[in-house]
């Protein structure tokens, strides 16, 4: 059964997990996220995926929020917090255990090891007292098609490519695939612009969403922006945050990365101008159609 896709007005989001501050490669999300909304006179909401204590920095949520003002990325209404939503998940994984699309698995990585740790066919026995996950029973004919912003057509079948991938880890904590397609709908999350990293997570997030009757947004998968050894910029791997000091500069070169080309006598001292720009001239067109683009240097 297909989603609705019913978008009567555009809402984007900037949805950033905390575990240390925006480098340039969270930058350029948040702009190009930002831009494609207020180009299209849209709403753009932030949201906190603060779902994974064991990964997440403290005060890191209050330094991305301060990153984000100091470059003039003013958000609409308030952030939301996931760590705020277990109800909302909790339901969710109620209605589709209640239709058997959902089950406990207490299958190891060692045990997934014959299928490259995908997950396509019975579950070991278990207690079903003792700590378990529970995955979503894909459907064998799941094939999902969609169009990408940037990426063009794609396609992917979901059972044989992910297998039933995980909605409640065994140590209790939500998966991103579910808390992500819950809280889309829930804000109301029209235009998804984000990480081409995030690519493949695409087919299972839409179908998780036909399960469950949720629109499915228009999503816009960007070049991730990589190191000199060809990494993705992450805090994992020790990028540096973007200076506040520098919020001009630093829009200025995000622009530039995104395949604008901003007039010489524009002022880069100044984010909101510099941003008023950019909304009169952002043209998805202008993105170079790749995976990957090098990170410029800093």
């Amino acid at each position: 059964m297909a989603s609705p896709r019913i978008h009567p007005v555009y809402t984007g989001r900037f949805a950033p997990s905390p575990t240390g501050p925006l480098h340039f490669g969270s930058l350029i999300t948040a702009l190009a996220s930002y831009l494609d909304a207020k180009a299209q006179g849209g709403t753009w909401l932030v949201r906190m995926e603060d779902i994974d204590p064991p990964r997440q920095l403290p005060g890191a949520e209050d330094t991305i929020l301060r990153q984000l003002e100091a470059h003039s990325l003013l958000w609409d209404g308030q952030p939301l917090y996931q760590s705020q939503r277990s109800e909302a998940y909790l339901a969710a994984l109620e209605e589709l255990s209640h239709s058997g699309l959902a089950y406990p698995c207490h299958c190891s990585r060692q045990v997934l090891q014959d299928t490259g740790g995908l997950h396509q066919r019975s579950c070991v026995p278990g207690d079903p007292d003792q700590p378990h996950a529970l995955r979503l029973s894909v459907p064998d004919n799941c094939l999902i098609a969609f169009t990408d912003l940037f990426q063009g057509s794609q396609q992917q079948w979901v059972k044989q490519t992910a297998g039933d991938f995980v909605l409640l880890r065994k140590d209790g904590l939500f998966a991103y695939q579910l808390a992500v397609v819950i809280d889309d709908a829930h804000q109301g999350i029209s235009h998804i612009i984000r990480g081409s990293d995030l690519l493949d997570s695409t087919a299972r997030q839409i179908c998780l969403q036909q399960l469950l009757t949720l629109p499915t947004p228009v999503y816009g998968h960007l070049p991730i922006a990589v190191n000199e050894q060809g990494h993705k910029l992450s805090k994992q791997n020790l990028a540096p945050p973007v200076e506040n000091r520098r919020a001009g500069t630093n829009l200025l070169t995000a622009m530039h990365w995104l395949g604008m080309q901003p007039p010489a006598d524009l002022p880069n001292t100044n984010p909101e101008v510099l941003l008023e720009w950019g909304i009169s001239n952002w043209h998805r067109t202008q993105l170079p159609r790749l995976i990957q683009i090098p990170a410029p240097a800093l």
